[in-house]
């Protein structure tokens, strides 16, 4: 009896920590995306045309040039997103953008998913014009995440559980974030990108 008390109260200890572990894990993150759901938390800028796909996943996959942006603005976050991306793909992931209306690597730090960029040091896995990658990692033609931490001037890129950029930079303090759906080299079609979760965290 006393053997089989102890096993139980061993499993109760099990199960308490797990559940506290998986609470703890997810305390503070906020889901702008998942699955099929989630505009409704972006302004829209440009003419990608993004639409919730019911296999579970928000695509864009024509027109020139279009953005997510979120509708609340961050300073200090974490933000991780689970994305599918062709080898063609020209997106990424902008972090405190100064200009909504013109978004790009000179008004926000641009963590980039462009396998084919002419210059592949701001390829995938790099902010463009702060933190180059070496060797650049490939997105295309499977799901991957991005784990990204901005806090203060310390920026952190994982992408697949890997660093692959990492700066101290302050350009940009404040300011919404956003997807991209983007033309590639030559104004060549820009592929196809799919978001099937994005979350952040305020720190």
């Amino acid at each position: 009896m006393k053997r089989l008390l102890a096993v139980s109260t061993t499993l109760l200890f099990v199960a308490l920590t797990a559940f506290g572990c998986a609470h703890f894990e997810n305390t503070g993150w906020v889901t702008l995306i998942d699955g099929n759901k989630g505009l409704e938390n972006w302004n829209r800028v440009g003419d990608a045309n993004w639409r919730p796909d019911y296999s579970g996943f928000i695509v864009a996959d024509s027109g020139k040039s279009g953005q997510l942006v979120s509708k609340k603005s961050y300073k200090d976050f974490v933000v991780r997103a689970e994305f599918w991306a062709d080898d063609t793909t020209n997106s990424g992931i902008f972090l405190r953008i100064s200009d909504p209306k013109k978004i790009g690597s000179a008004t926000a730090y641009e963590v980039n998913i462009y396998d084919h960029r002419p210059d592949p040091k701001y390829g995938t896995g790099a902010i463009v014009n702060v933190a180059m990658v070496n060797p650049m990692p490939k997105a295309g033609g499977k799901w991957n995440t991005y784990e990204i931490t901005a806090q203060g001037a310390e920026l952190t890129v994982v992408f697949n559980g890997v660093v692959t950029a990492y700066a101290h930079d302050s350009k940009f303090k404040e300011g919404p974030i956003s997807l991209q759906y983007g033309s590639g080299a030559n104004g060549t079609r820009g592929g196809t990108v799919r978001w099937r979760k994005v979350q952040i965290k305020e720190l």
